[in-house]
């Protein structure tokens, strides 16, 4: 196998060589290739359904995709960026048809100013509590604002780097971004007035 898919020099098959084999047709080329990356494509698709079921059938969908669109991957673009793309897509995809449209996030504008001692029996209980309320309002976003939500605040993704995943402009990104802080924060104000007015 080392032969065919040009193994590093610590023995291990590298990523161009398994790319490699795998465009030629071979499926165990390609089986090495998803193992390497099946856990973290999972953990991206089951922040979106908030489902471990339906993120597991997405994930095996996306590999499927993949390896039926090799012949189109672009070598210098890199394969686990070009793999996330499609499981980002198909999980949208997924939500619009099936309107099971679920995310969390874990946006901390404003928490720590009102939250206190996060160590303290009550500032553990307003993350909490505050937590719970910010699910429920990142959950009623639309659509195109969750996924550069998700994508930016929980994933790490630039602004750069989720408008070309979700295939849009930059300036469209942070347009999304301004508008579902504001949303969430609107949402969220009588909760945080009420906690800073309690809070000493």
């Amino acid at each position: 196998m080392n032969r065919i898919m040009g193994a590093s020099n610590e023995g291990t098959p590298s990523e161009t060589g398994l790319l490699a084999a795998a465009r030629n047709g071979s499926r165990e080329a390609f089986s090495i290739l998803a193992r390497l990356y099946q856990e973290r494509i999972f953990r991206t698709i089951l922040r979106f359904t908030r489902n471990p079921e339906d993120a597991r059938d997405l994930t095996q969908e996306t590999f499927m995709a993949a390896f039926r669109s090799l012949r189109s991957f672009r070598q210098g673009a890199g394969f686990y960026t070009w793999i996330y793309r499609i499981a980002v897509n198909s999980t949208l995809n997924f939500l619009k048809k099936k309107g099971r449209e679920k995310n969390r996030t874990e946006f901390r504008e404003d928490v720590d100013s009102i939250s206190g001692p996060g160590s303290s029996p009550e500032g553990e209980s307003i993350r909490s509590e505050l937590g719970r309320r910010l699910a429920e309002a990142v959950r009623d976003l639309p659509l195109p604002f969750r996924s550069s939500f998700i994508l930016v605040v929980q994933e790490g993704k630039s602004h750069a780097d989720a408008a070309g995943i979700l295939g849009c402009s930059e300036n469209t990104i942070s347009w999304r971004m301004h508008k579902a802080r504001k949303v969430l924060q609107g949402k969220l104000k009588p909760y945080l007035d009420e906690v800073r007015h309690d809070v000493p």
